[in-house]
């Protein structure tokens, strides 16, 4: 296994090297297969926790959802390979300045986008989300073209080995880069003047604008964020599973179920649901067919759904169209 690594790619798991390949599954335990699952499934969902999280940071301010939220992901996996890669800047250094640019675009399709529009509906912002995204994925596929791009790990290739199953160093980073995103936000939410406001446009943006929070910049900074964690999950994820112009469409189809089965608006149900798909995904393909994989996460998110409409931890209470 030293030589071979493994990925996931278009939503299919499995690895690629030379004949270190050939460990089969049916040569190590069930227990240890069952590890070898949830430690995949852990680190799938936890991308796909960093864009419900996106998805939930917008749609607390806006009640939109942002359709390019997927292609935020898409352009940084794409400009890390090109700094890192192409241009060869070290990694500390290439990480921030993608997710500064990207951070960029995040701003300009929101000035370009949103701001234009004439007191927009929620229908209305999400039919711009949708055209920034197809124009976004058109610009990706002119200057990258269509051909998937890897991306140096990290901390290495070689695997470390874990009660019978094998953990890739990369998948750590995956999820400890989670772990950061939660503490940040958590506190930048509750110790910050700007994340106490973005909360107080959550709740009444009619409120927060008549004790003097500027609503339309509070829009402005909820899609720069929402860029700038979607940048990094794209940056993380890459060294596992390749990266290409079109992969942010199933990337937000993926980070909106899982925002849906925690409750769209809960950034703890954005974070349980992503983690709870992927498991999902992972374990159905080990242990049925790769082919399913997507049916059982469908089931659970509809079986969900029947059970609790507003999702696992989300708010039951249905609030009012907003405009801005």
């Amino acid at each position: 296994m030293a030589n071979c690594r493994t990925y996931w790619h278009n939503g299919r798991t499995g690895t690629t090297g030379i004949t270190g390949l050939t460990k089969n599954m049916e040569e190590i335990s069930f227990s240890s297969q069952l590890l070898q699952y949830a430690i995949t499934g852990v680190t799938i969902g936890s991308i796909y926790a960093m864009v419900a999280i996106g998805f939930n940071i917008i749609y607390n301010v806006t009640e939109a959802i942002n359709f390019a939220q997927g292609e935020f992901v898409m352009l940084g996996g794409l400009v890390m390979v090109f700094l890192r890669v192409a241009v060869n800047i070290p990694v500390i250094f290439s990480l921030p300045l993608t997710i500064m640019l990207v951070t960029m675009v995040g701003i300009l399709l929101d000035r370009l986008a949103i701001k234009p529009l004439s007191k927009p509906s929620v229908l209305a912002m999400v039919i711009a989300t949708i055209g920034a995204s197809f124009f976004i994925r058109g610009a990706a596929m002119m200057l990258w073209g269509k051909n998937p791009f890897d991306l140096p790990p990290f901390s290495g290739r070689n695997p470390i080995s874990f009660l019978g199953a094998v953990v890739q160093p990369q998948g750590l980073w995956v999820v400890g880069f989670l772990l950061v995103v939660v503490v940040v936000l958590t506190l930048f939410f509750d110790r910050t003047i700007l994340g106490k406001a973005l909360r107080a446009c959550a709740v009444n943006p009619s409120a927060s604008s008549l004790v003097g929070i500027n609503v339309k910049h509070m829009v402005l900074v909820s899609f720069a964020l929402s860029a700038a964690i979607g940048a990094l999950g794209g940056i993380v994820i890459t060294p596992i599973s390749l990266m290409e112009y079109d992969r942010g469409a199933m990337l937000a189809v993926k980070g909106f179920s899982a925002c849906v089965l925690g409750g769209i608006g809960s950034f703890p149900g954005a974070v349980t649901g992503g983690l709870l798909i992927g498991l999902i995904e992972s374990l159905g393909a080990g242990l049925v067919s790769s082919g399913y994989k997507d049916v059982f996460a469908l089931l659970l998110l509809l079986f969900v759904l029947f059970v609790r409409p507003s999702g696992l931890l989300g708010n039951a209470e249905v609030s009012k169209i907003r405009k801005f």
